[in-house]
């Protein structure tokens, strides 16, 4: 993972300081690619750990087509509880009453969660995030660009078409309620040699925080459409648009760049369906992984 390293370097000493929606701040580039060779391990970040089960969790439910958070709640993923947690406080007129990532915030999230789990119909009116990534995958104006990539990938290798787009400018205004558009905007596929490849455009990458999920989310969604379509696993191509640190990140970026990375770990699908909307959590084995030790920062909302 040096690349991923030299890429917090990159943006510390070339990156400019710039205003960003959530109020936190941050140093930019903007522009850079990532290539991942996925025969020379799986790329889980080993610089620090890295929750496999959520983001094979997340990854699932995106698959599913579903946008509420309480499957994810229910299987102990927190990871998007912080955007209807607060349009919950700001529909309800609590948003005032608690300063973000205050000790009396966290005590209400909890509070918030509970309800998500217990209560199905509270989780039905404050727990969706709106029409974001499963509902373009499986639902773009009616088409489940999911299920027709995978045909297509076995009927037409070689087609330039292999698209799934999560950018749909009617639903975005909407997804800014609850939610907000998605980062992670497009991936095409490519076959050749009997290998299967992906590249990701992310219009805006959170580089400490999100990027390690979501190169190990589309590597792993890389492999998943291989099986099912009895290709190799070949690259995941990450580029870039709107590259950042936020600024309440600095002393956690320092510290992980002096780690050393280690080995990458590997990891094996159990499963041989020939249905990508088959798999589950049990489906995966991870060997080899050994991460340095987590590090904790704030999601900037």
């Amino acid at each position: 993972m040096k690349q991923y390293l030299d890429l917090l370097k990159l943006i510390k000493e070339t990156g400019i300081k710039k205003e960003d929606r959530t109020g936190t701040g941050t140093i930019s580039i903007f522009g850079h690619q990532m290539r991942f060779n996925l025969h020379d391990g799986f790329p889980l970040m080993t610089t620090k750990k890295v929750n496999l089960d959520s983001i094979i969790h997340e990854l699932l439910w995106f698959i599913k087509g579903d946008t509420n958070i309480r499957y994810l709640v229910l299987n102990g993923v927190n990871i998007w509880n912080d955007w209807p947690f607060q349009s919950w406080l700001n529909v309800t007129g609590q948003a005032e009453k608690y300063t973000m990532h205050s000790k009396e915030w966290k005590e209400m999230m909890k509070t918030f969660v509970e309800k998500i789990v217990i209560d199905e119909e509270f989780a039905r009116k404050y727990g969706d995030l709106g029409p974001v990534y499963g509902k373009q995958w499986r639902d773009f104006e009616g088409v489940d660009q999911l299920r027709q990539v995978t045909e297509d990938i076995k009927s037409n290798p070689d087609s330039r078409r292999l698209i799934v787009s999560a950018w749909n400018p009617k639903d975005i205004p909407v997804m800014i309620k609850s939610g907000l558009p998605p980062c992670h905007t497009l991936f095409q596929f490519y076959v050749s040699n009997g290998r299967l490849s992906c590249q990701l455009y992310q219009r805006s990458a959170d580089v400490f925080l999100g990027v390690p999920y979501n190169i190990a989310s589309y590597a792993l969604l890389t492999l998943m459409i291989a099986k099912v379509t009895g290709l190799e696993p070949g690259e995941f191509v990450h580029s870039f648009g709107d590259t950042h640190i936020y600024l309440n990140h600095l002393e956690q970026v320092n510290e992980q760049l002096s780690r050393d990375p280690h080995p990458l770990p590997q990891l094996k699908i159990k499963n041989n369906t020939r249905s990508l909307f088959e798999f589950d959590i049990n489906d995966f084995e991870l060997t080899e992984y050994d991460p340095h030790p987590f590090i904790s920062a704030p999601i900037a909302v």
